[in-house]
């Protein structure tokens, strides 16, 4: 049992001393701030409040013109809310609720009278400055809205233009209107802007003494006319294409004209058709162009109606409920912060204390058990629960002892196996040689071929555990080059078919040769090499192995399949074990060493891919390595 730390240096001391201390200096501070600067504050609250109301109704307008209903638009409220600190809420001119930024979408509406109604065809120009005199919100496009194809080609057209600008030592700004129309303006040398019209429905064009429509274009740099150069540039740079109307605004176009007849057929006016910008001829109208200026003012919010939301009332006020008055702070009200800093002092040191306290106890659990760790105790387990960070501590401190647990069971039979493993042809070689030296055998050739070997045996577990080791230790070095799959597969079954062959077991090869990969090809070779060697030694006579290569796609795909023996359900998942066995009876020479399968498991890994193994007993065994392109 570990000893217990100082009282000096306890954690929970502290952590109780430090929390006070941070709180104390925290509530003093904020109390005299609070009592310094919140008549100040106050005074500069009302001119935020206004702003941050003009931003609610603004964004809220523009969110009414971008969507058909308010299905969505909770996070909207809740953003605004936490950004201006105020509570919004919209419900229907009948007063159903629709969205809450405090109490979710089927609270009542929190106060007593609207703040403003938000109608994107209607829009308060106060607030949105940039409307017109129709009042329609300029984000309001409905079907002029271009799709994203056109989007994209819009912005091509338009980075063409600027590059061909460019070339002629002209500049140009690529912006984009509301309905994602791209537009170029000229700058630097004069012009104006391109690629403005039929971006989005125009104000409906209002008429003055001589019943000329107002321009939809905008107008450049304040006193810069283009001159001629500018615009024989514009018109080589192809200025004109960005004015283009796209399928899309044609069809809005279309139907826009549509109900503009029908109105003009209703007043008994001759028809009238506008232009891309939403004009109008001024030689071809009729007399009273009041009256045509009223049905395209109609035929415009007809149109964009089931575009955007309908009419609604805002809400805007304080999360209480009531709307921010302006006050002074007084004598009284700065007693009382100075009660809260106090009291909130002693709620930190009761809270800090009680959480001080819980999370000493798991933190010495932790350490009691990490020391029986370190005295050699591996059943070693802290019992806590896993619902708070501690307890995930203490879960992953349980599974880091099993894990060095299985690890050290692992490491003491893998140093057994190789003992055996290592064992056996040294017995027998060191056997040979005192038979020699006592008499007892003639060196001879075969006396020779024997020990020889025994010593290619033991070379072949050796460099077969370094193998192993390499990659481990992630120094595994691959020299990767194109490589035909067919082509290795090919030569694997050409190094293996005289084994193949004396021991009755058909080799072949079935593939396309196309298929082409990046891979070191020494290690791939010895790869396919061992699965098919495994595979031959496991396949009785009168078998078949087949080596199967495809492309996937994404991965080439080697495939060794054998009609051999065959691997049980429950030893499938230790295949790729080292000096791992089937059967158990089997030694060496019958089969292997045990790591073939473990080294292809490593080298599949070094080259990003995968080994699977799928068999069936008595019927044959499938390894499947996936290797990406």
């Amino acid at each position: 049992m570990a000893r217990r730390v100082p009282l000096h240096r306890s954690l929970l001391v502290r952590l109780l001393a430090s929390s006070i201390l941070v709180a104390a200096c925290a509530v003093a501070a904020t109390a005299w701030l609070a009592a310094q600067t919140t008549e100040g504050a106050i005074r500069d609250g009302q001119s935020r409040v206004l702003a941050d109301d003009t931003r609610i109704y603004r964004t809220l307008s523009t969110y009414a013109a971008t969507h058909a209903q308010w299905a969505g638009v909770e996070p909207v409220l809740r953003a605004l809310s936490r950004d201006t600190g105020r509570r919004i809420a919209l419900s229907t001119r009948e007063g159903a609720p629709i969205a809450d930024s405090d109490a979710g979408p089927a609270s009542p509406p929190p106060f007593a009278r609207p703040s403003a109604v938000v109608d994107p065809l209607a829009v308060d120009a106060a607030l949105v400055p940039t409307t017109g005199s129709d009042r329609i919100d300029p984000e309001a496009v409905g079907p002029f809205r271009l799709t994203d194809a056109e989007r994209a080609q819009s912005r091509t057209d338009a980075d063409l233009v600027v590059q061909c600008l460019a070339a002629a030592d002209r500049t140009g700004e690529v912006g984009q209107r509301p309905n994602g129309r791209s537009t170029v303006t000229l700058t630097g040398g004069g012009g104006t802007p391109s690629g403005a019209s039929v971006t989005e429905p125009a104000p409906a064009p209002a008429t003055d003494s001589a019943s000329r429509p107002r321009p939809s274009v905008a107008t450049g740099p304040p006193g810069v006319r283009p001159g001629a150069d500018d615009a024989a540039v514009g018109e080589r740079c192809g200025l004109g294409r960005l004015n283009t109307p796209t399928a899309t605004e044609q069809r809005a176009l279309a139907e826009l004209n549509a109900l503009l007849a029908a109105c003009l057929d209703r007043r008994r006016l001759p028809p009238l058709t506008l232009g891309p910008d939403l004009t109008w001829d001024h030689d071809a109208a009729p007399p009273g162009a009041r009256d045509v200026a009223a049905c395209v003012d109609t035929a415009r919010r007809e149109q964009l109606t089931p575009y955007v939301v309908p009419a609604t009332l805002l809400f805007v006020g304080d999360h209480d409920g009531s709307t921010a008055p302006a006050f002074d702070l007084d004598r009284a009200d700065t007693v009382r912060i100075a009660a809260v800093a106090a009291l909130i002092l002693l709620l930190t040191a009761a809270v800090t204390g009680l959480v001080a306290a819980r999370l000493i106890r798991p933190l010495r659990a932790l350490t009691d058990a990490a020391g029986r760790m370190r005295d050699g105790d591996d059943a070693t387990r802290v019992d806590l629960a896993a619902d708070h960070e501690i307890g995930r501590l203490a879960q992953a401190f349980n599974d880091m002892a099993e894990h060095r647990s299985r690890l050290e069971e692992q490491r003491k039979q893998m140093v057994g196996d190789v003992a055996h493993e290592l064992r056996t042809p040294l017995s027998n070689i060191r056997g040979r040689l005192e038979a020699v030296e006592d008499g007892v055998a003639v060196p001879d050739r075969a006396w020779t071929a024997s020990l020889l070997e025994e010593a290619l045996l033991l070379q072949h577990v050796i460099d077969d555990l370094q193998d192993l080791a390499e990659a481990d230790a992630g120094r595994l070095g691959l020299r990767l080059e194109s490589v035909s799959s067919y082509d290795v597969a090919q030569q694997v079954v050409a190094a293996h078919l005289a084994r193949a062959t004396a021991a009755g077991v058909a080799l072949v090869v079935r593939g396309e040769p196309g298929a082409v990969l990046r891979a070191d090809p020494v290690r791939l070779r010895q790869m396919v090499g061992n699965l098919v060697s495994n595979a031959v030694r496991h396949t009785p006579a009168g078998g078949r192995v087949t080596v199967r290569v495809r492309d996937d796609g994404s991965a080439v795909v080697f495939e060794v399949a054998d009609t051999g023996t065959g691997i049980a359900r429950d030893d499938l998942p230790h295949v790729f074990d080292r000096f791992w066995r089937a059967d158990k009876s089997r030694n060496r020479r019958t089969g292997g060493t045990g790591l073939g399968l473990a080294i292809v498991q490593r080298l599949t890994r070094a080259h990003d891919g995968e080994i699977t193994a799928h068999s069936t007993l008595g019927e044959g065994s499938t390894f499947t390595i996936r290797l990406p392109r």
